[in-house]
This record gives C-alpha cells, structure tokens and sequence, in this order.
C-alpha cells in the first residue's frame, strides 16, 4: 500500500485524475499528455517531462515533453555530462530529489543546465526528479520543472512520491505492452495463428464484446464448470470484481492474471477504459505466447558456446537474474554475455532479438 501524504480532498481529486489518466489504455506519449494537467496542478509545477533509457548505464535515451517544447531536452546530449540529477536518482530509485537538496542557490544558477535553460527558453529556475525502474530492467526519469524562482517543497516532493510507484507501474505496463505486440506479431509469423484478443465488459457482469478469437482461447484455458453466469470464466470475473471495489494504490501489481500452462504463457491485461457518462468499462486483454522461441543456427554460429544458453534465455523472456539463476553463473556475468550477443548479432535489444529470432526461424 502506498503511504500517502496529508492531502486535502481537492488534492486527492487530483491525484487520483493522474494515475487514472496514466493508466488508461492508449500510447505512453498520450498518456504522459493526458496527466500533466493534473500533475502540473497538485504539484504543482510548469512542465513535465519523461526521460526512457536502456538501463542506468546506457548513454542512450528518449524525451518524452507533452506540453510545449523544453528545447534545452532536445540538446541533452551535450548536456548529460552535467546533470547532477543523474547520480543521486540512479543510486535511490522512486526517491524524489529537489535541486535545493544538491547545491545551493549560487550553485544552480551557475550551473550549465540553468545557464543553457536562459540560452534556449524556457528557463529553468527549479527542478525535481525522481526514477522509475521498469519490470523489463529499463528506466523512466521524470522530472518537473518551474520556470520562476519558487523552490520545490518537500510537501512537493512527498506528493510526487506517493505516484512513483503507480507511474512506474504504468511505464512498465506500456513497455510491456509494446514489446508483447512485436512479440505476438513475430510468433504469429512465426506459428501462423493468432494468440490474442479483447473481451469488453460492462461492470458488474455485463459483456459488451468480444474479438473473434477470444471465445478459441476462452474455451482452451477453461472448463465449462469454470464459467460465471454471465459467460466470463469465474477467475477473471472474481478478479475484476476485486480491482473494480480497489482504489488506485491498491491495484498496483494486481491487474494482471498470468497463468503458464505447458509450453505457453496465459496472460490477461485489465484494463479500465474511461467513458463519457456512466461507469466506466474494462478491457481484458487476453494473450497466449509461447514461452520460447528457437535459436537459429545462423544465430547460434555467431555465439560463443558460453553465450548460447544466455541467449537461449533470453528468448524463453527470462530477465538477467533468471538466466543468472538457471545457469548458476553471477548476474554481472550474464549481463556482460548479453551485451557481448546483442553486438555480435547486431540487434538493439531484447525485443530486436526476438523479431529477428522469429524472422530467421520462420520456413523459406
């Protein structure tokens, strides 16, 4: 459960329209611009902005800005020597840093990002971040920014606290979500049948529609017996009647029923959808994906034999710590082998190596 701040109920309103506007089913860009309103406003603050990066480490990185245009972003690059947010964020992920909490007033005006914010407008006289680690191992930095000499708070930062965890909920979800399309699309390519699909729901029991393919897996993941009255197998009813009596912060990491059977993952995505009028709708994205996908031979020739079980792994969708457990080798260790594959294979990342995969696999 999250520890909330002492909020007054207008700022609860608040707070509660931003994880909504987060967690609804649409692009991260849309999302990230559906929320600022109301982030902008309980913080409160004059921009926002969403920095995505591989891992920590990783020079490489993308801006996500809604709102106007933080031109001092688009030369980060230049600039990224010289942040001093990187550090502290990194070491304390989902802790909240003030500029006030790492230097002083003189300092920040003197700083290089402060000067270059006066060069290229908007001014940046005060910012705040915090970072948000990814189920998939990648990272989201967010940062507010103000534009006048008003110094974050540390109710401010208490605030923003309270949404980390449901904004890095959300990033992985939309991270997921786009790496399970370009996974779903290569295995379909792949096994040549389709393995998702969308049933609609209007509360309490009500379905609204179904893809044609939902009532295939629907009728292979469950018996007849497992069946609620209103046609929606009683395990995900229960959990849909158990997220809709939940408030925000107690849905985190409970929106999601994953089930492996054989050889195959059996996942469902809830998903509220917003309505006009009325109580709002679910989406239950359902989805069956194979738990591995071959490794080529042309790949596995390129591979040092050490580097095979790892990228093995990597297309059963292990993470470094499992490969790390299932090989009992260190963590350090994997993630030294899966750069060295990545480079030897020329993909860019996971998700690459499973197109790629799934490509070369499919019959000439």
């Amino acid at each position: 459960m999250v520890r909330l701040p002492k909020l007054t109920t207008a700022e609860y309103t608040i707070r509660d329209r931003a994880i909504r506007a987060f967690n609804k089913p649409r692009t991260l860009r849309e999302a990230l611009e559906a929320t600022r309103p109301h982030l902008l406003e309980v913080v409160p603050a004059d921009a926002v902005a969403l920095c995505l990066m591989p891992d920590t480490r990783s020079p490489v990185f993308e801006w996500l800005v809604p709102g106007h245009r933080l031109v001092i972003l688009e030369q980060y690059a230049e600039l990224i020597q010289h942040d001093p947010f990187r550090g502290p964020i990194f070491k304390r992920p989902h802790w909240v840093v003030r500029d006030s909490q790492l230097m002083s007033r003189k300092e920040f005006v003197g700083s290089l990002i402060h000067q270059r914010s006066l060069e290229l407008g908007p001014r940046l006289d005060h910012i705040m971040a915090v970072l948000l680690p990814t189920r998939s191992g990648r990272v989201a930095a967010l940062a507010l920014y103000r534009h006048r000499p008003r110094a974050f708070s540390a109710r401010n930062a208490d605030i923003l606290g309270s949404l980390t965890e449901h904004l890095a909920d959300a990033v992985s979800r939309y991270c997921d979500l786009e790496e399970l399309e370009i996974r779903a699309r290569t295995l379909e390519e792949l096994y040549r049948r389709p393995n998702a699909a969308l049933l609609v729901v209007e509360p309490p029991h009500h379905e609204v529609m179904r893809t044609p393919n939902a009532a295939v897996l629907l009728e292979r993941w469950f018996n007849p017996s497992d069946l609620h009255s209103s046609g929606i197998p009683l395990p995900l009813q229960e959990q849909l009647d158990a997220l809709m009596r939940m408030t925000p912060d107690e849905r985190l990491g409970k929106d999601s029923w994953v089930r492996v059977h054989e050889e195959r993952y059996r996942k469902v995505q809830f998903m509220e959808l917003s309505a006009p009028e009325g109580p709002s709708k679910w989406a239950l994205k359902l989805e069956e994906i194979p738990r591995s996908i071959p490794l080529p031979e042309e790949m596995k020739r390129k591979l040092r034999p050490k580097e095979i079980p790892v990228a093995m792994g990597m297309l059963r969708n292990w993470n470094d710590h499992q490969i790390a457990g299932e090989l009992k080798r260190s963590h350090h260790t994997v993630k030294t082998h899966v750069k060295n594959i990545f480079a030897r294979l020329g993909v860019d990342n996971r998700a690459d190596l499973l197109y790629q995969a799934a490509h070369l696999n499919i019959p000439v």
